[in-house]
C-alpha cells in the first residue's frame, strides 16, 4: 500500500465538520427522521434508516503499527428502500500508508451492499447483507480483485443496553499461496446511552482464515449526539493478534442528507 505520502490530520478533518454541521444542521433537522448509525463499531445492526433518507457517515482513521502507519477516511452513504430493504455504497474516500520502504496514497476500494431485515420481537430483529467490494483502489491501496461478503445479523436490546452481533464469510478475488480464498468474521458489539446526548460502545471481534493466526481485536466508542440527526463518534481500536498487533484512533459522524421519498 505505497506510493507519495500526505499527511491526514484526523482530528482536525472531523472537527472542521463538525463545526460547519452544528452551524447549518438546525434548520433541516425537523424536517428529517433520526439518523440509524453504522459507526462506530465493526458489527452491523439489524436496523436501516427512516425508509426514503438518505444518510452519510463520515470518518477518519489512524492505524500505527511496528514500523508503518495508515491514515484513511472511510465515508458509507445509506438508504432504506423500506422498512425491511436497504442499500449502502461506501469505502475510504483516501487512503496514505507509509512503512520503512516505501509510502503511497489514494482512492480506496469501493463497496456495495444489499440489506434485508426482520422484526423479530418488540426487542430483537435480525438482518442478512450481501456485499460486494469493486477494486477501485490504485497504486497497490488494494488487492485489485472483486471481493464478495455474506453477513447475518443479530440485534437485541437487554433493558438498556443494545447488542449487535454478526457472523460473516467473505470469498477473496485474490489467490495468495499458502492463503484460503474464504474467511470467517465474527463481532458482538454492545452500547448504552449514558445520558440524553451521550453514550458508549464497546466490540469485540475477530476473523478466522485457514493459512494464518486468527486475528482478535477490541474496540471502544464515545458517541454525542447534540440532537436526533447528528451523531458524533470517537474511540479507538487495539488488535492483539496476530503479534506484534496494532493500534487505532477514529473519529466520525453520522447525518441525514436529504428525504428522498
Amino acid at each position: 500500500m505505497r506510493i507519495h505520502h500526505h499527511h491526514i490530520s484526523i482530528p482536525r478533518a472531523t472537527a472542521l465538520l463538525a463545526i460547519a454541521l452544528c452551524c447549518t444542521h438546525g434548520a433541516m433537522a425537523e424536517e428529517l427522521s433520526p439518523v440509524t448509525p453504522g459507526r462506530p463499531s465493526v458489527s452491523s445492526a439489524a436496523q436501516l434508516p427512516a425508509a426514503g433518507q438518505l444518510e452519510l457517515e463520515l470518518g477518519g482513521l489512524r492505524q500505527i503499527s511496528t514500523g508503518s502507519a495508515r491514515n484513511s477516511l472511510p465515508y458509507q452513504l445509506k438508504l432504506a428502500l423500506s422498512s425491511e430493504w436497504g442499500l449502502a455504497i461506501g469505502g475510504e474516500a483516501y487512503i496514505a500508508s507509509t512503512d520503512a520502504d516505501t509510502s503511497n496514497a489514494g482512492a480506496g476500494d469501493t463497496s456495495l451492499l444489499l440489506k434485508r431485515v426482520w422484526s423479530v420481537s418488540d426487542v430483537s430483529s435480525a438482518g442478512l447483507e450481501f456485499s460486494v467490494k469493486s477494486p477501485t483502489a490504485g497504486n497497490n491501496l488494494g488487492s485489485g480483485k472483486t471481493d464478495y461478503t455474506l453477513n447475518a445479523i443479530y440485534s437485541r436490546d437487554f433493558g438498556a443496553v443494545h447488542m449487535d452481533a454478526n457472523l460473516n464469510v467473505t470469498s477473496f478475488g485474490l489467490e495468495e499461496a499458502g492463503l484460503a480464498r474464504t474467511a470467517t468474521g465474527w463481532s458482538a458489539s454492545f452500547s448504552t446511552a449514558s445520558s440524553d446526548t451521550w453514550g458508549l460502545t464497546s466490540e469485540l471481534s475477530g476473523i478466522h482464515r485457514d493459512g494464518t493466526a486468527d486475528s482478535t481485536q477490541f474496540l471502544g466508542a464515545l458517541t454525542f449526539s447534540p440532537n436526533k440527526q447528528l451523531v458524533f463518534d470517537f474511540g479507538f481500536v487495539r488488535a492483539y493478534a496476530p503479534s506484534p498487533g496494532s493500534t487505532s484512533v477514529f473519529a466520525g459522524v453520522v447525518f441525514p442528507i436529504a428525504k428522498l421519498f
